[in-house]
């Protein structure tokens, strides 16, 4: 893999924070800064329900990618989520985000990770390629339901 990805720490909030507000800004999701920080800062903690990772230079990330950990009976195990995966506008379309979802299954399945989930928009024709270039499918009898509580 030609991109480096580093597993987000607690001193990289104020790298993180700038670069989910403008993943929120640009997809339509509202959070104030404290909902934002509470929801990034314990993945920066080593809560054991998922990880941050940054993309590109620690100093200067272009993107992160945040992977959420649960378990599935059908798939055998615990399974791992992409809750979110941003990349700046700047510098898109330059194989990054397919490096990044080439190296992370790979490194998940060795750690034991047994299927490796994403949800994608409807309309959103260019990450549908890039999720099925990286051997993501849709599950065409199945559909993605939440509730929030």
């Amino acid at each position: 893999m030609s991109t480096a990805l580093h597993l987000g720490r607690p001193e990289d909030i104020e790298r993180i924070l700038p670069l989910v507000e403008a993943f929120h800004s640009e997809t339509g999701i509202v959070l104030s800064e404290e909902e934002r920080h509470a929801a990034v800062f314990p993945l920066l903690e080593g809560t054991p329900l998922g990880v941050i990772y940054l993309i590109g230079p620690t100093r200067a990330p272009v993107g992160y990618v945040v992977i959420t950990f649960g378990w599935s009976v059908e798939f055998g195990g615990m399974d791992a989520f992409v809750d979110e995966l941003y990349i700046r506008p700047a510098v898109r379309r330059r194989g990054m985000g397919s490096d990044v979802l080439t190296a992370l299954p790979r490194a998940l399945s060795e750690a034991g990770v047994k299927a490796f989930h994403l949800e994608v928009d409807h309309d959103n024709e260019t990450a549908k390629r890039l999720y099925t270039r990286a051997g993501f499918t849709a599950r065409p009898r199945y559909m993605l339901m939440s509730r929030k509580l």
